[in-house]
């Protein structure tokens, strides 16, 4: 069961991983109306059509590019959680954890992004998190 665990873990930090590394990737090198319309995507697109100041761009390139970092250091987690390292597990769970608690606080609960694929990642990074509860717990009970 352990073993089965390990791998789930590792599959969804994966998976959330490459979702935010394509995030970056897109956000990146989209004018800023673009690559605001990409992450608030459940907004009408209409309403954040505009001519940016280019600070605010180049706050939103900081922001891909925190994503695709982001994304990297937890699918190099995943490979380090798949071969049961424990390391892996606590460091995705702090940097992938935390950043989705700020998409979901700031992006998720106002309804600025749609389900798939925000919510969807927040559930996937959760879950990765939960079994890695439960995983230690039955460690430290073993």
């Amino acid at each position: 069961m352990a073993s089965y665990l390990w791998k789930t873990i590792s599959v969804l930090w994966l998976i959330w991983g490459l979702v935010h590394m394509l995030a970056g990737v897109i956000i990146v090198p989209a004018d800023t109306a673009a690559g605001f319309q990409a992450i608030a995507d459940a907004v009408d697109p209409a309403q954040l059509e505009n001519v940016y100041h280019p600070a605010v761009g180049g706050v939103l390139d900081q922001h891909g590019y925190n994503l695709f970092w982001i994304g990297l250091v937890t699918v190099i987690c995943s490979v380090m959680i798949w071969r049961e390292n424990w390391t892996g597990v606590w460091l995705a769970a702090l940097i992938g954890g935390l950043a989705d608690v700020g998409y979901f606080v700031f992006v998720d609960l106002p309804g600025y992004a749609q389900f798939m694929p925000g919510t969807v990642m927040t559930i996937v990074s959760g879950s990765a998190i939960i079994l890695s509860i439960i995983l230690w717990r039955r460690r430290k009970n073993a």
